[in-house]
């Protein structure tokens, strides 16, 4: 699957992991990349420049949150493709700020629509759906028709942005698509995220910086996959002749806890758990210390179903399938955060 020469391509939330790694993909591909990035804070182009991109995209304003500044926006860029990947992202920040994230997550999409069909009722709209739509799931594995019941506030948001956009496809016409993305990680991930935090936590402890890692449930079970694999997928959704949706995951489960042990062992550590439920932790067996406590404190208030993404249609639609596997994303994670460690960089 190629695309056609001198495309032009919006992407917001050009600065995280989603972003940098559609950024390289389209790039690769021809793209004119203009990026979105807010005028209200100070860009963290770090990720970006782990690619050598930075000077590649072409950059303007934008905030999910002012609606005067999205025609504007579309005149100056003039996409043939948005990607909307920004977001309030964090699942703890939504209990905390719900009506922030309803506004960012939900009521944003629905003023990035509303300009699609104001400026170019022409450009492809990509919304980045999740799967905390399935969060208290009645089926295993979830699919595009499974009911969706979300248990936390970004995941409510993300469900009425996933409909707005299903709604001005059907109401208006518009090449609009939702990709329902599993969990998907990266050496470019936050360290809020629970497995960018045991990479670079482990390897701190590792170079002495760190005395030990404290994590919430360690029985929590995840569909863990690669954003570059994911960013790919999504590119191929903008390519279909008519908007849709898509799941897309790995099918395979992992614990907190299996994270746990394989990112230890990537980076040096025999850990062995010790110990049940809120009292368990982990013991590096070649030097007898605890590495890995359990705190409460970072325990959801509603802990999710096992998410697990049935990407058959994406499979059969898109010709799309993940090309790396759990044990590798774990080690390309690990590995990062031991050199960054080790050599003083500063962390994302």
């Amino acid at each position: 699957m190629s695309s056609s020469p001198n495309r032009s391509a919006l992407v917001t939330g050009v600065t995280g992991q989603d972003g940098a790694y559609l950024a390289r993909l389209l790039l690769g591909k021809g793209y004119r990349v203009v990026g979105a990035v807010r005028r209200s804070s100070m860009p963290n182009f770090a990720r970006l420049a782990e690619f050598g991109l930075v000077d590649d995209i072409e950059f303007v304003d934008f905030e999910l949150m002012d609606a005067t500044n999205y025609r504007s926006m579309l005149e100056k860029a003039a996409p043939d493709e948005l990607y909307n990947l920004a977001s309030q992202s964090y699942v703890g920040a939504s209990f905390a700020q719900p009506v922030y994230t309803g506004d960012c997550d939900g009521l944003g999409v629905t003023r990035l629509l509303e300009a699609i069909r104001e400026v170019n009722p022409a450009i492809r709209f990509y919304q980045a759906s999740t799967s905390e739509l399935f969060a208290r799931a009645r089926e295993t594995p979830q699919t595009e028709e499974t009911p969706f019941h979300p248990l936390n506030p970004y995941g409510v948001a993300k469900l009425y942005a996933h409909w707005i956009t299903i709604n001005y496809r059907e109401s208006y016409g518009l090449h609009t698509s939702c990709g329902i993305l599993f969990n998907h990680e990266s050496p470019l991930r936050r360290r809020e995220f629970v497995t960018r935090k045991i990479t670079f936590s482990l390897a701190q402890v590792k170079h002495g910086h760190l005395e030990g890692v404290e994590i919430g449930n360690l029985a929590a079970r995840r569909d863990w996959g690669f954003a570059g694999d994911y960013m790919d997928a999504v590119w191929r959704m903008v390519q279909q002749p008519h908007g849709d949706d898509f799941v897309v995951a790995t099918g395979v489960t992992h614990s907190v806890r299996d994270f746990i042990l394989r990112a230890g062992q990537c980076l040096g550590f025999d850990l062995a758990f010790e110990g049940q439920g809120r009292e368990e932790h982990a013991v590096d067996r070649r030097s007898g210390r605890i590495i890995v406590r359990v705190n409460p404190e970072f325990f959801r208030p509603a802990e999710v179903d096992v998410p697990t993404g049935n990407a058959a249609k994406a499979a059969k639609l898109l010709g799309w399938r993940p090309t790396m596997s759990f044990a590798e994303l774990v080690a390309s994670m690990a590995e990062a955060d031991d050199r960054r460690v080790r050599d003083g960089a500063a962390p994302f």
